[in-house]
C-alpha cells in the first residue's frame, strides 16, 4: 500500500482552497461575514461537491468562537460549480446561545447559489456517553488493497485522479467498484479512508470539514454495488450527483489517521437513492454519522 505521505501536493492544494479569505466591509452595515475561496481540479470538469461542503463549514466556523466545534450540518446541492470562478460564502449569524451557535451560508458563483448549508456548533461539554460498537473482524487498512494498488498502473485520467490526484486514499474492504461490479449485489460496504499526508494542524474545525470533503466520494457507492454497476458505468453515462447531505460529528478525529466508513443504501427509487454511513476510528470510536440522497439515473 502506498505510504500516506508520498503525494502531499493533492492535500496541500485542498488545504489552500480551504484557507478562505475575508471580503471586508461587504455587508450593508459593514459586516465582514463574506468569505471567498478558490477551486481545485476535479473529475467531470465541475467543482467536487465535497470541496464546497468543506469550504462552507470553514466559512461558518470562522464566525464562531473557536471553542465551539461543528456538531451537525444540513446542506442542499443546487447547481454545478464552475472550476474557473471563485466561490463566495455569505454567512448569516442565526444564533449564539450559552452552549450552541447556528450559522447559515450560501455558496455563490455568478450571483447564484450552488449550495446552501446550515451548521450548528457546540462547546465541549460533559454528558452521558454511548455509541454503537464498530463491526468485528474488519481487516486492518494495511491488509486491504487500496485505490493506488488497483489503479496506479493504469494510464487513464480517472484512474490517475483516484490513485494519485485525490487528497484521500481509499481502501475498500472486500473490493472496490473501480473496475468491476460486486457479484454479491450487496447494499452495504466498508471502506478505509485517510488523508494522503499529515494535515499539520490539530484544529477540530479543519478536520471535521476535511471529513465532510472525504465522505462525498463514497456515500452513493453502496447503490452502485447493489445495482451491479461500477464507476466505469458512471463515466460511461449513468448520471450521478449529490442532492442533499446531512452530517453529525460525535467526537474528535484526525483525518490523517485511518477511518472506517460502515455504509448502507436502504432504498433507491425515482432516479434517487439514499446512503448512510457511520465513521469509526481504527480503535472503534464512533466519530460521525452521515446521510446523503443523490440523483442516480439507473435503468429500472
Amino acid at each position: 500500500m502506498k505510504p500516506a505521505d508520498e503525494t502531499p501536493s493533492a492535500l496541500e492544494r485542498l488545504l489552500a482552497v480551504l484557507d478562505l479569505h475575508e471580503v471586508e466591509g461587504w455587508g450593508p452595515r459593514g459586516e465582514d461575514d463574506l468569505w471567498r475561496g478558490g477551486t481545485m481540479p476535479a473529475l467531470g470538469n465541475r467543482v467536487y461537491g465535497g470541496q464546497v461542503l468543506a469550504q462552507a463549514i470553514v466559512a461558518c466556523g470562522r464566525t464562531v468562537d473557536p471553542a465551539r466545534a461543528p456538531h451537525s450540518m444540513h446542506a442542499y446541492f443546487l447547481r454545478e460549480g464552475a472550476l474557473d470562478v471563485p466561490i463566495d460564502f455569505a454567512v448569516e449569524r442565526l444564533r449564539d446561545g450559552n452552549s450552541f451557535s447556528a450559522r447559515r451560508t450560501h455558496a455563490i458563483q455568478h450571483g447564484k447559489p450552488i449550495l446552501t448549508l446550515t451548521v450548528s456548533f457546540q462547546e465541549d461539554q460533559p454528558g452521558y456517553d454511548y455509541q454503537r460498537s464498530a463491526p468485528d473482524d474488519v481487516p486492518a487498512p494495511e491488509d486491504v488493497r487500496s485505490a493506488f494498488d488497483e489503479l496506479g498502473p493504469i494510464d487513464h485520467p480517472a484512474a490517475r485522479w483516484w490513485s494519485h490526484d485525490s487528497a484521500f486514499e481509499l481502501a475498500h474492504v472486500g473490493g472496490s467498484l473501480f473496475l468491476g461490479p460486486d457479484t454479491t449485489r450487496s447494499d452495504r460496504q466498508m471502506v478505509w479512508v485517510r488523508a494522503r499526508h499529515a494535515v499539520g494542524s490539530d484544529d477540530p474545525l479543519l478536520h471535521r470539514a476535511l471529513l465532510a470533503y472525504a465522505c462525498d466520494q463514497v456515500m452513493l457507492e453502496p447503490v452502485l454495488r447493489r445495482a451491479g454497476k461500477t464507476w466505469l458505468d458512471v463515466g460511461a453515462g449513468v448520471p450521478m450527483a449529490s442532492l442533499d447531505h446531512a452530517m453529525w460529528w460525535h467526537r474528535d478525529a484526525r483525518v490523517d489517521d485511518w477511518l472506517l466508513f460502515v455504509q448502507e443504501a436502504p432504498t433507491a427509487q425515482g432516479g434517487r437513492a439514499l446512503g448512510f454511513a457511520r465513521v469509526y476510528t481504527r480503535d472503534g470510536v464512533l466519530v460521525a454519522s452521515i446521510a446523503q440522497e443523490g440523483m442516480i439515473r439507473l435503468p429500472a
